[in-house]
């Protein structure tokens, strides 16, 4: 379902970003952005600059591989909207095809969790991004992100040029990193108690809704979010607390795995 906030519940500097970027490219703001500096305090200035670093910071990974590890994490949760944003992206940045060895093992690494046959800063290279990418995943899912005509060539150029980085008037400071990330979203002062959304984060939260965005986000329908009796700003920041913590969960059992 579609919150009324990611569409028109910024403010003024996102809101006029988001007007001077629409009149040059003819293109209506895209819902990645729109989600991501809503409240960017709580949740887009950390990720924002973890995104950066994951996908185009130094790495073992090219850019282009870095983009078909969130290809593939994309087709694995089962998101429509971010496997065709990466399939493009893969295309922009240079698509890796045929696969080196060591982007086939970091796959396989990423679907199963059993230690890999790749250095160890190739492997937490490789969980950096897939934790980016099982965040916007489930949100991409249970927020219903559409690509509108134009959307997709658009986005993934300004992303591939830009390098996933934002304006700071608009984010703020944000160290990215993923303890800073559950600290932003998990513990930080917000709408929410952190109480529950560290529940959420384990997928204690609103019945079964937090369970089924961490474990089957594709299967949240409108009516599923219709039915909660919250607020939208309650329901962004559960979401959001439900993905951050499947995401670290897998981020830090990859990490168990490769010894710490």
């Amino acid at each position: 379902m579609r919150l009324t906030v990611l569409d028109r519940g910024h403010r003024l500097p996102a809101r006029m970003f988001f007007g001077f970027t629409e009149l040059v490219s003819r293109v209506p703001m895209s819902d990645v952005p729109k989600t991501l500096l809503y409240r960017p305090d709580f949740f887009g200035a950390v990720f924002l600059d973890l995104s950066a670093k994951a996908m185009r910071g130094p790495s073992f990974w090219t850019a282009g591989e870095r983009e078909y590890i969130a290809m593939r994490t994309a087709e694995r949760l089962q998101c429509p909207y971010c496997a065709v944003t990466h399939t493009e992206l893969v295309q922009l940045a240079g698509d890796p095809t045929p696969l080196r060895p060591e982007l086939t093992a970091a796959l396989a690494f990423l679907e199963d969790l059993t230690p890999p046959a790749i250095p160890h800063d190739a492997a937490v290279d490789a969980l950096n991004v897939s934790l980016i990418w099982q965040v916007v995943n489930r949100l991409a899912n249970a927020f219903k992100f559409e690509l509108r005509p134009g959307q997709l060539e658009s986005g993934t150029r300004s992303l591939h040029r830009f390098g996933y980085r934002f304006p700071g008037f608009l984010t703020g400071k944000g160290v990215g990193t993923p303890e800073e990330l559950r600290k932003a979203v998990l513990e930080a002062p917000a709408r929410t108690s952190p109480e529950l959304r560290q529940a959420a984060a384990a997928g204690d939260a609103w019945g079964s809704y937090a369970a089924t965005v961490r474990n089957a986000s594709y299967r949240i329908t409108d009516e599923d979010i219709a039915q909660l009796d919250h607020t939208e700003d309650e329901i962004f920041e559960v979401t959001v607390a439900a993905a951050v913590g499947a995401a670290l969960d897998h981020y830090e059992s990859g990490l168990e795995v490769l010894g710490g």
